[in-house]
């Protein structure tokens, strides 16, 4: 409060210490003239000019822009103004001594006056400065919550740095020593920081003084010395933080905000989209939720969402037992009152997931096991199948059987129009919900994502761990575009999606134009603090197998409509024949079966899918001749369950 009230009158303060320097100024000037004793006649000759001096120097220095200034960010400029503040009111005070015809007035005085005024001055600026200072100092070795940091660099961006650091409070940022490029500065200091070591010596350094972080501030052409402190750091397993060269910040060629990691926000190319949170408590508080794939980037951020809009228990289901171990300890600490579930099972078991199902029934449903690396499943086809085809179908059964609310399964848009078996299957299984839809009472629909950034085995973690290893950044081609969204806009997507249905719909997410991947590697290398091409360099290595240049949003026929949340659309098609659909899953399951090469499973799938939407007759089994054609074996009409056997 007291502060407030200093800075709310702060410039009627300044003036009011500035007269009373001169005053004492002038007084001073007089005393020092005659050896501390005025005579009487000098004594009435003083209160006779005060007046004129402190009005003529208020003047002069409200001019000059004295009472603008922050002491607390006094620089050497700021003394020089000072100085030349002082120099101006001499010349014009002799000036006006002598129009005034003064001419019994001390010569001497005026030059003692100028000193006293000028040196106060500078005193108290230079006083509030190092006292605000030392203050940030003190107040950060009292902190136990801030991170110690060493700084690498001893240019002018690190000593910004420092001072930055001295001065402000709340940055979480403690200094304990610099390391400096050049040996030969070991041992001296910087804004009161010790340099401690070269960075042949950053192992060392972080061992002894038990730093949490490396802050990277070094000035401009040191792209060598930034690859190999990031070298060290990640081979210690120490964080680290790149500053931009203080004219880099100033001439607007890097665009991250000073001290800050990357954020993944900033590669979004527009505003991150923020959904009803309301709308999602509503369908979520109190309730019980259940997340397939919990383990996952995308499962674990869902599971998280659903329990900070407060679910009554969340049942979190995962293959894997590590990550899922993990998660809950997570969940446990953060929402001690949280009826946690972790439930290790694989969604391409019915029977046991449909015992789960039964055991906790679950309102709502988020479905996001899945195979989604492109490549990979180029080379795994039967697992893609059984993974997201058959396992979305014994989610969609197991939901229905269990009388679920909502169920809501997680697609892409590699499923528009698909080139990859990843988007092949996901496309299957945007069928199944659309055919399955209104056979029970649960309301079933999809979500397609764009890619998300920082999602596990996603380009950004390639391109940061690149990065950290000095380069090469590898993209597949110059004109690859993609749809981006960050992981806390998925996941509310797809509660917002669970919110919003009706049934058999496709949400999307309003992500503004594709952003070329080339512009992604260039802008992270940037806001890594180094240069594209020139510390990193960037190689084209040619489209993998399955890849498209740029993906869509909806097919040609389906009709899109904004909902009420203006960021989300509905996609909405003519639902295809479940019995088609179940007998197309019930192919591809005893295709996945067949001891076949990967390209022969692909075939069948793309032919199955294919035959599917153009109203062919559905394979019910599948053969191929020695010339590699499929011989497709048709039955008469009988839907066969793809979980079956």
């Amino acid at each position: 409060m007291f502060e407030e009230t200093l800075i709310r009158h702060r410039r009627g303060l300044i003036m009011l210490t500035h007269m009373a320097v001169f005053s004492l100024s002038l007084l001073a000037a007089f005393a020092v003239r005659f050896d501390l004793t005025i005579p009487p006649d000098y004594l009435r000759l003083l209160q006779l000019t005060l007046p004129l001096f402190v009005g003529t120097k208020l003047l002069i220095f409200g001019v000059m822009k004295q009472f603008s200034g922050w002491w607390r960010y006094v620089s050497l400029d700021d003394l020089l103004t000072l100085a030349a503040a002082t120099l101006v009111s001499l010349l014009i005070l002799g000036g006006v001594v002598y129009i005034a015809g003064l001419l019994e007035f001390p010569r001497t005085v005026f030059v003692v006056d100028a000193m006293f005024t000028a040196t106060l001055l500078a005193a108290l600026r230079v006083g509030i400065r190092v006292y605000r200072e030392r203050r940030g100092v003190l107040s950060q070795q009292g902190t136990e919550t801030e991170k110690r940091c060493l700084v690498v660099g001893t240019g002018a961006t690190a000593e910004n740095l420092v001072r930055e650091v001295s001065r402000s409070r709340g940055l979480g940022i403690r200094l304990v020593g610099m390391v400096s490029p050049d040996t030969r500065y070991v041992g001296s200091r910087i804004g009161g920081q010790q340099i401690v070591g070269g960075i042949d010596d950053l192992p060392r350094l972080v061992q002894k003084v038990a730093a949490d972080q490396v802050i990277i501030a070094l000035d401009g052409n040191s792209g060598d010395i930034t690859r190999r402190v990031v070298s060290l750091c990640s081979s210690n397993d120490v964080g680290y933080r790149i500053l931009p060269p203080t004219e880099d910040l100033v001439q607007g060629r890097v665009s991250i905000s000073r001290l800050r990691e990357v954020s993944l926000q900033d590669l979004l190319g527009r505003p991150p989209v923020r959904l009803d949170d309301a709308q999602i408590a509503g369908l979520i508080s109190g309730e019980t939720v259940l997340v397939t794939g919990a383990g996952g980037s995308i499962g674990s951020e869902l599971c998280r969402q659903v329990a900070r809009f407060g679910a009554g228990r969340l049942v979190m289901l995962e293959q894997a037992e590590n990550p899922l171990f993990h998660l809950e300890r997570e969940l446990t600490a953060e929402y001690p009152d949280l009826r946690l579930e972790p439930v290790v099972a694989d969604v391409v078991d019915a029977v046991r997931l449909k015992a789960i199902f039964q055991l906790y029934e679950p309102r709502l449903v988020l479905h996001a096991a899945a195979h989604k690396h492109v490549p990979l499943m180029e080379q795994n086809p039967s697992e893609a199948i059984k993974n997201n085809i058959v396992g979305t179908w014994n989610v969609i059964q197991a939901s229905q059987d269990a009388g679920v609310q909502t169920c809501v399964l997680i697609s892409t848009d590699k499923a528009v129009n698909p080139t990859s078996v990843m988007g092949a299957s996901k496309r299957m299984a945007e069928m199944l919900v659309q055919s399955q839809n209104g056979r029970s009472r649960t309301v079933l629909a999809a979500v397609r994502f764009g890619n998300v950034l920082g999602s596990n085995g996603s380009v950004i973690p390639i391109f940061q761990q690149q990065i950290a290893a000095g380069g090469p950044v590898t993209v597949t081609h110059p004109e690859m575009r993609r749809y981006f969204m960050t992981i806390p806009e998925a996941t509310q997507l797809v509660l917002q999606a669970g919110a919003l249905a009706q049934g058999g719909e496709v949400f999307v997410l309003d992500m503004g134009e594709p952003v070329y991947i080339i512009d992604v590697a260039r802008d992270l290398i940037r806001l890594s603090g180094l240069r594209p091409d020139i510390d990193i360099p960037i190689v084209f290595q040619g489209m993998r197998p399955g890849e498209k240049l740029f993906e869509e949003l909806s097919t040609s026929q389906e009709t899109t409509e904004r909902t009420a949340h203006g960021r989300v659309f509905r996609c909405m098609i003519e639902p295809p024949n479940a019995e088609r659909v179940i007998d197309a899953a019930s192919t591809l399951r005893e295709t996945a079966l067949e001891p076949f090469t990967p390209a022969q499973i692909r075939r069948a799938l793309f032919e199955t899918l294919q035959a599917l939407e153009s109203g062919q007759p559905i394979p019910r089994r599948i053969r191929f001749s020695d010339s590699g054609k499929i011989i497709a074996f048709v039955e008469p009409a009988q839907t066969t369950n793809p979980t079956a056997h």
